[in-house]
């Protein structure tokens, strides 16, 4: 946010009739240095943050965790994990929902201590350290939902998902009270392992963390008046869209009084492209999700639906007999379905393990220039130099922003105190937990987390791109390869995949936080807090959300469910495939897997050399969910993609002021619904109605049985 000053100087008269000529020009040239000084400072607060608000007093980091900020967070957190829970268990994408919840938590702390004030009771006023504190808590809970494995490594332990698997026998009974206590023991030892690095991240390497550096700008923009005139604006827009979402929500449960049912079953495109999985899902959560990703995400999801469902598998079906027995079952990975799973994981493998290589070149080269430049710039220490002050030539946003930062730095020894008292918990409780996971499984994994932690944080700073998924795969395939299938090697890969995922994705969140807190001015300390504190919240909240979606759905998990769960297969497979090797692909599987994986390598390879014109060629990941999944929610994020298109093209300020927001509520709301739904499918509550699509030539059968 810039602060406008006028440029315009006022003359005064001096009060003279005549003057000496060289008085004159001295005068000129007097008035012109101080109108060029004038320019120069005033274009320094044109672009200065911080000369905004440095009137307002940043209260003290105790001061910045307030009761009403958790009370807030925790609200929040449930309608985010919510939401989270359901993309996990259908597409497996979510978007970043970090507007979503500082806008939130603007407006609804905004509204109370409006009401306080008004009342004369407002004790402390609403700064912007506690919605970064907010944000961070909320963000930190709903990190949990997805790095806590509820669609991927953890719901694919069940007995529900080893069923549609090869090995049916290696699997846990899913229990509420054994998940929390796993989410507790790993989930925070990722803050612990990077939290002394934040002055080398944020200050030193000033790295730009995309995500981190646009929450705090939204934030900032907020606590000023015009910010806070579009933020009640946006808050009217995001309420509207989140109720239109949530009634049609309601709306369409009517009419699926079975799993064939309803609008989601509605051929839009034909029946044989329905068949083939091609259709409108009329889903408000899709489309808001497709307005809100890139656009080569969407177009690559369609891409990898044309060329899976539309090319691929029509073509596959066509050998049954020949490359599989007929009759096998939809889920038995013998026949088109193994094809259809191994051949998305070897594009995933493909893809993670080319940006895996990719990023950590760069991470290193990055590490590599940045320590040669510090020894060029380092001098000789001086023994009463104070190093906690910014050096003379940063501007006023950083003198400032640093100075606080410095200030409240977390004690070494609560991080290293910390890291090493939940190791050592995490180390004796988890093989009772998973008696197939090894102590010294877990002592191997504790021991490189620190290096791969902190390369995940580097390069998300870099890129803005979390990698702790691919670091879950590769730990898979270690462990899954060094216990071997007699000693539970699918359950020991798994559990693993679940320490390590949960390290290295915590520690990038965390420093993102740094980041917003950093432009902020909020302290590090009160960032720490209300990380562990969300983190906490997330460790009860997320189970708990996945206990309704469990109980309420009985055919969670397969493919003809409306909570596929596409990534729980995908990652009890990887495990099967690091534990017993590639014995059980049916015929040609493996071919067209090596194929497949070369082919995303050499797409990535391809895109990174055209450089700029690459934007336009698909990412091979995002091709790679629908060959399991089928394309139906791809055609609605799309039509998503078309709404923003179309709105840009109209008005282009518009859209971008108020096109994550209309997104933001057509998540929500959908999302949302689907809390009520659950308890309504616990209690026995069915649709009344089902509305389905026939053929003619089925309609007339129908008709004639119904005559008879």
């Amino acid at each position: 946010m810039t602060q406008n000053i006028s440029t315009t100087d006022k003359v005064e008269d001096n009060g003279f009739d005549s003057i000496d000529d060289n008085d004159e020009q001295n005068k000129l040239n007097q008035n012109g240095n101080n109108n060029m000084n004038k320019l120069n400072l005033k274009e320094e607060e044109e672009v200065s943050v911080e000369r905004v608000f440095q009137h307002e007093l940043v209260p003290s980091w105790r001061n910045q965790l307030t009761v009403r900020a958790f009370v807030v967070s925790f609200f929040l957190s449930v309608l985010f994990i919510v939401i989270v829970m359901k993309l996990n268990l259908t597409t497996g994408i979510i978007p970043s929902l970090n507007v979503s919840a500082g806008l939130l938590g603007f407006f609804f702390v905004k509204t109370w201590t409006k009401f306080l004030e008004k009342s004369n009771m407002l004790k402390l006023p609403f700064t912007r350290q506690e919605n970064s504190v907010i944000q961070t808590c909320v963000v930190a809970s709903s990190g949990i939902a997805f790095s806590g494995g509820f669609g991927s490594y953890l719901f694919g332990m069940s007995e529900s998902i080893a069923q549609l698997s090869s090995d049916s026998n290696d699997f846990k009974d899913l229990k509420i009270g054994w998940i929390i206590a796993f989410l507790f023991v790993v989930s925070f030892r990722g803050l612990f392992s990077v939290v002394l690095l934040s002055k080398t991240t944020v200050i030193d390497f000033k790295l730009t963390y995309p995500t981190g550096t646009a929450t705090a700008h939204l934030i900032n923009s907020f606590h000023t008046p015009q910010g806070a005139k579009l933020a009640k604006k946006q808050v009217k827009v995001l309420g509207k869209f989140f109720s239109l979402s949530f009634l049609w929500g309601f709306f369409r449960w009517f009419y699926t009084a079975t799993d064939s049912c309803g609008f989601q079953a509605f051929p839009s495109l034909g029946l044989k492209a329905y068949e083939n999985r091609f259709y409108f899902d009329f889903s408000a959560i899709y489309i808001g999700v497709g307005m809100i990703c890139p656009y080569i995400i969407n177009i690559s999801l369609l891409v990898g639906g044309i060329l899976s469902w539309g090319l691929m598998w029509p073509l596959i079906e066509n050998k049954e007999g020949h490359w599989y027995k007929k009759d096998l079952g939809h889920s038995n990975l013998h026949d088109i379905q193994g094809y259809r799973v191994f051949i998305a994981i070897a594009m995933i493998l493909g893809d993670g393990l080319y940006n895996f290589c990719k990023l950590l070149t760069h991470t290193f080269f990055a590490l590599y220039n940045q320590s040669r430049t510090k020894r060029r710039e380092s001098v000789l220490p001086v023994a009463d130099q104070d190093y906690t002050s910014p050096p003379p030539q940063l501007s006023y946003d950083d003198q400032r922003r640093t100075q606080l930062f410095l200030k409240d730095q977390i004690p070494k020894w609560v991080a290293i105190g910390g890291y090493v008292a939940i190791a050592a918990i995490s180390t004796v409780t988890l093989p009772h937990i998973f008696e197939e996971l090894k102590w010294y499984y877990i002592l191997v994994i504790y021991l490189i987390s620190p290096t791969l932690a902190f390369c995940n944080a580097y390069g998300c700073g870099l890129t803005d791109w979390s990698l702790a998924s691919t670091y879950g795969k590769l730990t898979i395939f270690t462990i899954g390869a060094w216990a071997g299938a007699s000693h539970g090697g699918v359950l020991a890969s798994l559990a693993a995949c679940g320490v390590m995922m949960n390290i290295v994705s915590t520690a990038s969140d965390l420093m993102q936080d740094f980041k917003t807190g950093y432009l902020t001015l909020a302290s590090p300390r009160a960032m720490f807090v209300s990380q562990v504190i969300g983190t906490a919240m997330g460790c009860v909240i997320s189970p708990c959300v996945f206990w309704i979606f469990y109980k309420a759905f009985p055919d969670l998990g397969t493919t003809a469910s409306e909570f596929p769960a596409p990534y729980a297969i995908v990652y009890r497979n990887m495990a099967i495939l690091g534990v017993e090797g590639f014995s059980n692909l049916p015929k040609n599987c493996l071919l067209l897997c090596y194929i497949l994986f070369c082919a995303a390598i050499a797409i990535n390879l391809i895109k990174d050399l055209l450089g700029k014109r690459g934007r336009f060629i698909p990412l091979p990941m995002a091709m790679a969910i629908p060959f399991y999944l089928g394309p139906y929610f791809a055609i609605d994020m799309c039509v998503g993609s078309l709404i923003l298109f179309v709105w840009e093209k109209i008005n282009k300020a518009k859209a971008d002021a108020f096109g994550p927001v209309v997104a933001s509520g057509l998540i929500c709301g959908d999302g949302i619904w689907t809390l009520p739904a659950s308890v309504l499918a616990l209690a026995g509550v069915k649709p009344p109605i089902c509305m389905k699509f026939l053929s003619r030539a089925t309609n007339v059968r129908v008709d004639a049985f119904l005559g008879n």
